[in-house]
């Protein structure tokens, strides 16, 4: 019988060939049906006689018949689609090139080698390595044509994610950082932590040659609410026992506080932090994965594609209803094929970790094809309803005098579902993929589509729900275009006009503009309020009520102008930046007419240089200056930076004391220890006001 001595698992090789290379471990990370090739270095030589097999062991119970195992003798493909051949090689070695199928389970495996002569047989283990997804292999599910996709999707570790307002998108940077050091120990442990793994590891593991278990899988596991998974939602209250959702800048630190703190839940994450730490997780198994934001998204708890919204008579939104719309939502979507669905359904597919509804019992949801939410196919999984509404659900306003009397002022179909954006392949610009949810709004298809989902999800044209579905309106436009009116028509027109661009520390000026559209004489009351609110649009804290009596003459304009003082908002601000301003207009006659604004006060001017060129291994100083907003000291600073390729662990400086209006710098050394595109991070944290965040892009060069 041979005497192994070693195995030289041809890291560098396979891990090029495998496009591996980027992931800091020493293990051999392999991508499914592709080649890969190991020596075995042998102290006795191998007989003519001898049968030599190779046994690739998947999970804790390995067997054939849940594709956990397999054995296959050289040169012989085996019943599981695995395959070896022997290579020449140098006298006491032997060269293996072994194939994977393209439907792996995916997960780290053990490899034996058996030798079989005569009546013995003995069985020597060869070592470990970890299979993935294979997004360069055609016959892989989670194929990806495109070059230049693949790169970004799968390979690229930082990225943007927007946030902000339908007319103020803001770009936020995010170090996804799926090839650091432990993310992909960290995302298979993510995996066994599952309540399917707990319940039955056997049947889980072998349920992970499919994406579209896997995806399904993480979406429930990286939220905290039934595994005790990855990311504990917060949104209200403070957040002291925890970390402020806003002050994340990257999954890395997440993931690792998790992994390291014997999987407690992190706290606390919101929207874009449960896509952020899921984009990583889906990544570094090999699904192309991208974050996507939609603006005003609704979240309709009952699914009957209505969101109605209830205001006092002061214009004070009541919380009357569960349905809500979110100034904007981040959700995911990975790229693979639906063998559940049928090839019309291939492609993105979105999956959301935000714990919104329970879906089958627990909170997750996806993957929904974004091919069956344009067409209106609800019915499909997984939670295509869900999401369906999210992007098309009808907006409905109204003001509620008392339990017996409401007045409906508007119905809105076109307010739900804007500006659907993701990064572009390449660059940091924001693409606009609203087409590939929906049809034109207004347009023939669309109100089809529209009215199939109502079908298809039960909702009756009858009673109520009538006045503000779209199941009876006419096929002429402008019956859609009446359905953005209220039911009566006011005979005012209103505007809300910011007199400047609002900086946080500074008072906030507005105006709001009436002109009478009808030529008799009118008197209207007016209640103005302004709140700070999340970016769910859920009210904080009330910071301004006023009420004022405007006189208008026939067809004339007149303005109120009023002011949001720095001191009326300072203490209602200092976890986020946005304000809702509402103007309640009532006449004796004639419909009401309600005014909204929302407000988010800019960010004080942050800059990043790097003094000198970016090599890797090489030091380089970043210098970062800033200045405090407030005409007030500010203590007890924190500059936080990141970047992957770019530092290990997340840098902490403190910054001690700022004077009203000072601008600081601070100096801080990097070594790049990776070359290519990196981004950089920097995030002012203070408890007066709300993270100053930055990042810039940097080339490195390799090492000399």
């Amino acid at each position: 019988m041979a005497l192994l001595t070693n195995v030289n698992w041809q890291s560098k090789l396979n891990k090029a060939a495998h496009h591996t290379s980027d992931y800091s471990s020493t293990e051999a990370i392999l991508r499914r049906g592709q080649a890969f090739t190991i020596t075995v270095n042998l102290q006795t030589m191998v007989c003519h006689s001898e049968l030599l097999s190779l046994f690739p062991l998947a999970g804790p119970a390995p067997a054939e018949s849940q594709q956990t195992k397999a054995i296959f003798n050289l040169s012989e493909e085996g019943a599981s689609g695995w395959s070896a051949t022997q290579e020449p090689s140098e006298p006491g070695c032997m060269n293996f090139t072994i194939f994977s199928p393209a439907d792996a389970v995916i997960g780290r495996y053990k490899l034996k080698l058996q030798t079989v002569s005569g009546n013995k047989v003995s069985s020597t283990l060869l070592g470990q390595f970890v299979l993935l997804f294979n997004p360069w292999c055609p016959n892989d599910d989670v194929y990806m044509a495109n070059e230049k996709e693949r790169w970004e999707y799968v390979l690229n570790d930082s990225g943007i994610i927007f946030q902000g307002l339908e007319k103020h998108i803001q770009p936020e940077a995010w170090n996804y950082g799926q090839f650091e050091e432990d993310i992909l120990d960290i995302s298979l442990a993510i995996l066994d932590r599952s309540l399917n793994h707990r319940q039955d590891p056997a049947v889980d593991t072998s349920n992970r040659n499919n994406p579209t278990y896997v995806s399904r899988v993480i979406s429930a596991t990286v939220n905290s609410n039934d595994e005790k998974g990855v990311v504990e939602g917060k949104w209200n209250g403070k957040y002291c026992s925890g970390t402020n959702p806003l002050q994340w800048s990257g999954s890395v630190t997440i993931l690792r506080k998790w992994y390291r703190g014997r999987y407690k839940p992190v706290r606390y994450g919101q929207c874009w932090v449960f896509a952020g730490v899921t984009c990583t997780v889906l990544r570094s198994l090999g699904i192309p994965t991208r974050v996507i934001t939609n603006f005003n998204s609704a979240h309709d708890t009952n699914i009957n594609l209505s969101i109605d919204k209830y205001v006092d008579i002061s214009g004070k939104t009541l919380h009357l209803t569960e349905d809500s719309v979110w100034n904007f939502h981040v959700w995911n979507e990975s790229w693979f094929i639906r063998r559940d669905l049928g090839s019309f359904y291939d492609g993105w597919q979105v999956l959301d970790a935000t714990p919104q509804e329970r879906s089958k019992g627990i909170y997750q949801c996806g993957p929904a094809s974004t091919r069956a939410i344009k067409e209106g196919d609800v019915n499909l999984d997984y939670d295509s309803s869900f999401v369906f509404a999210a992007v098309n659900a009808d907006y409905v306003t109204w003001i509620h005098y008392s339990k017996k009397r409401k007045e409906r002022i508007y119905s809105d179909t076109r307010k739900i579902g804007k500006f659907i954006s993701t990064k572009a392949v390449g660059t940091n610009a924001r693409v606009d993929v609203t087409a590939n949810y929906k049809y034109p709004e207004g347009s023939l298809k669309e109100r089809q589509v529209y009215k199939k989902a109502l079908k298809l999800l039960g909702v009756r044209s009858t009673g109520k729900r009538t006045k503000i579905t779209r199941r009876r309106r006419r096929s002429s436009v402008a019956w859609r275009q009446n359905m953005t009116q209220p039911a009566q028509k006011p005979n005012i027109s209103g505007k809300l006009i910011l007199d400047a661009s609002p900086v946080i520390g500074q008072d906030i000026l507005l105006t709001l503009a009436l002109r009478n559209l009808i030529s008799d004489f009118k008197t209207i009351k007016v209640k103005l309020s302004a709140s700070a609110i999340l970016y769910t649009r859920k009210p904080k804290t009330e910071i301004l009520q006023l009420s004022r009596s405007i006189k208008l003459g026939s067809e004339e304009v007149k303005e109120i102008s009023f002011k949001i003082s720095y001191s009326q908002y300072k203490n209602s601000l200092m976890d986020d930046r946005k304000i809702l301003v509402t103007a309640l207009c009532e006449t004796k006659q004639g419909a009401s007419l309600l005014v909204e604004k929302d407000i988010v006060l800019q960010d004080p001017l942050l800059t990043i240089k790097v003094l000198g060129p970016t090599v890797v291994h090489m030091a380089v100083n970043v210098q970062v200056t800033f200045t405090n907003p407030l005409s007030e000291v500010v203590t007890d600073c924190v500059l936080r930076a990141e970047g992957s390729g770019l530092l290990k662990e997340q840098l902490r400086i403190n910054v001690a004391r700022m004077a009203p209006m000072e601008s600081s710098t601070v100096q801080f050394e990097i070594i790049p220890y990776k070359s290519g595109t990196r981004q950089l991070q920097v995030d002012l944290v203070c408890i007066h006001f709300s993270d100053i965040k930055g990042f810039v892009m940097l080339d490195v060069a390799p090492a000399p």
